[in-house]
């Protein structure tokens, strides 16, 4: 079981991973492969802007768990991928759109 903390009525899960600072270049396979050496990715997507198709410089990744997650954030948190330093750590939960 996924653990899961809840924040005000939003749940937050410990297992998926906000990655920043993305190299535009960046796919969801090279994300992927980028966190399989710290533990099982369940899912990896690398955010595009829904027109162009370009890469937003960010994306998220799923790991089986929060120790496996953990251990990315430890693994890859700073490290430089094609010649930017990645900014790991727990996603947090979309804030409501007040529009």
């Amino acid at each position: 079981m996924v653990p899961i903390k809840v924040q005000g009525n939003k749940m937050e899960e410990k297992n998926k991973l906000y990655v920043g600072n993305l190299p535009y270049s960046a796919t969801s396979d090279s994300l992927k492969e980028l966190f399989a050496g710290s533990g099982e990715v369940v899912d990896a997507v690398v955010i595009s802007d829904k027109f162009s198709g370009r890469s937003k410089g960010f994306g998220f990744v799923t790991m089986k768990d929060d120790a496996a997650a953990e251990k990315a954030i430890k693994d890859t948190d700073g490290k430089e991928v094609d010649g930017r330093n990645i900014k790991v750590n727990i996603a947090r939960p979309m804030r409501e759109n007040n529009r």
